[in-house]
């Protein structure tokens, strides 16, 4: 029997326009409805032959078991001897881990209740601090579901430049701010020193007792206690849940306050419906596993090295920078779960942006340019806005007709002119943008890279490449000789004031 990859690799390659022709049927067999979001997958080069090969390489890299194992609460991060039971949260997973999740949530609603209670005074401002999935998964929440709930004003701070913190603060009043400090450790050196500085302000803006306005969202609630929180202010969450898969933990908290506990409880529901998709739907139906074969067809056959991902509503402005992180730091690997090396390529550079925006910015490249870059278009039905009904009307019909350009082509004498088409797109189009569709939209792009990371055999939830520069930053804060290049030690010296 012939190696699977083999098959995909030496495959025919058809045209768009040549499998729409030979294949009636292909638009509702590529098509995926699923918890009120339509995947189209037609536009792609998914040709019957290739999605044969695609299923038999996910049965002989077992990627049924590797979903088994993922939801049983297994050790799927052997690299670090841990689960990842992010689904848990959402109440799909290993009993004991489901159950404990949630004890945490019930604990979470608790402080909810209690702060819309007054129990800590009035609060106008939600202050939160985190970095990486503990700050990208709220901001996404809030800024696509909290735009009309008007319940706090919520600024989410990342960034160790402390303009980013003297911005967030700038119309705050310290007297009714609430700070979240978000760490999975408790031990982050950005967001600590953040929380630090947030703490100095709560001080110089004359609050009693600044620890009494800060609640803690860790995995490691002993070092919060430590750093002084009170333990009845300390929101924990498993171990096993990772840090870029965490806003469905306490790590969501700011989310549950701005949105309300109802609009939560709704996000975590449309999650564990894309969970149960993924875990039962047979792989051709599956839109995860669907979409995890064209990411390995464009990425491995195609050579494609960038995915460009282009949300065609305001509210999902902040997805491309979410997807960037869950993608390209799960599974920008480069050697299997054994340790050897992969041999192919793995993640794709993720990038994007707001449509109509980026049609005026990028899209040249993607009609003309010599770079085969998979497109992908997100949109919602329902519109988000309340102006003449023309603003969402003329929305829509760009998006879809860049997808339909794409593919077409014109050709044309003129080669300035000449636009090749048979450039590939898939369209997710959700009935209304909501907390159930985000959700779930969400937990798709998670089973998508866990399936992508199955294909290959590399494991998606560890993150060792971002210790390194960690590691080197800590040594050169503490002055410490670390034998660094001519360019970095005059580096130090410029702008630090260190001897060369």
């Amino acid at each position: 029997m012939s190696d699977p990859w083999s098959v995909v690799e030496q495959a025919e390659t058809q045209s768009l326009k040549a499998l729409f022709a030979a294949e009636p049927d292909r638009v509702a067999r590529l098509t995926v409805e699923e918890a009120g979001i339509s995947f189209d997958f037609s536009k792609t080069h998914l040709s019957r032959p290739i999605l044969d090969a695609f299923v038999r390489l996910a049965e002989e890299t077992d990627l049924a078991g590797a979903r088994e194992a993922l939801f049983a609460g297994r050790i799927v991060n052997p690299t670090e001897g841990r689960a990842a039971e992010h689904s848990a949260e959402r109440g799909q997973g290993a009993p004991e881990s489901v159950a404990g999740a949630g004890a945490f949530r019930a604990r979470m609603r608790a402080l909810v209740d209690a702060i819309e209670a007054g129990a800590f005074g009035p609060v106008r401002h939600i202050l939160h601090i985190g970095i990486g999935g503990s700050a990208l998964g709220p901001d996404l929440l809030i800024d696509a579901l909290g735009r009309d709930a008007g319940r706090y004003d919520v600024a989410i701070v990342s960034n160790v430049d402390g303009a980013a913190l003297e911005e967030a603060v700038a119309d705050f009043d310290p007297h009714t701010s609430l700070v979240c400090i978000a760490s999975k450790t408790f031990t982050t050196t950005e967001t600590m020193l953040n929380a630090r500085s947030a703490l100095a302000w709560l001080d110089q803006g004359g609050v009693a007792d600044p620890y009494g306005r800060v609640v803690a969202l860790t995995a490691s609630p002993e070092r919060a206690l430590d750093f002084g929180v009170d333990e009845t202010r300390i929101l924990p969450f498993a171990e096993s849940v990772g840090g870029r898969y965490s806003l469905w933990s306490s790590i969501g908290f700011p989310a549950a306050l701005a949105l309300g506990w109802e609009a939560f409880e709704t996000l975590l529901e449309g999650a564990a419906a894309m969970d149960r998709h993924f875990r039962l739907a047979p792989p051709l139906e599956n839109a995860p596993i669907l979409a995890a074969f064209a990411d390995r067809y464009y990425a491995n056959v195609r050579g494609a090295g960038t995915r460009a991902v282009f949300a065609y509503d305001e509210r999902l402005r902040l997805l491309p920078s979410y997807l960037q992180q869950l993608i390209m730091e799960s599974n920008g690997k480069s050697v299997k779960l054994d340790g050897s090396p992969v041999g192919r390529a793995t993640a794709p550079i993720v990038w994007g942006g707001v449509g109509t925006d980026a049609q005026h910015a990028v899209f040249q490249l993607l009609h003309q340019g010599t770079h085969l870059v998979p497109v992908e278009f997100v949109a919602a039905i329902e519109a988000g806005d309340h102006l003449d009904e023309e603003h969402h009307r003329q929305l829509l019909i760009n998006c879809f007709a860049q997808g339909a350009a794409l593919m077409a082509g014109k050709a044309s004498d003129d080669p300035h002119r000449n636009y090749p088409g048979d450039r590939p797109s898939t369209t997710i189009l959700l009935d209304r943008l909501d907390p159930g569709s985000l959700g779930a939209l969400i937990a798709f792009y998670e089973h998508r890279t866990f399936a992508n990371a199955a294909l290959l055999g590399i494991n998606p939830f560890d993150q060792f490449g971002v210790e390194l520069g960690k590691q080197l930053a800590k040594a050169m804060d503490q002055g410490e000789d670390m034998d660094f290049d001519a360019s970095t030690r005059a580096l130090i010296a410029r702008a630090l004031g260190g001897s060369d």
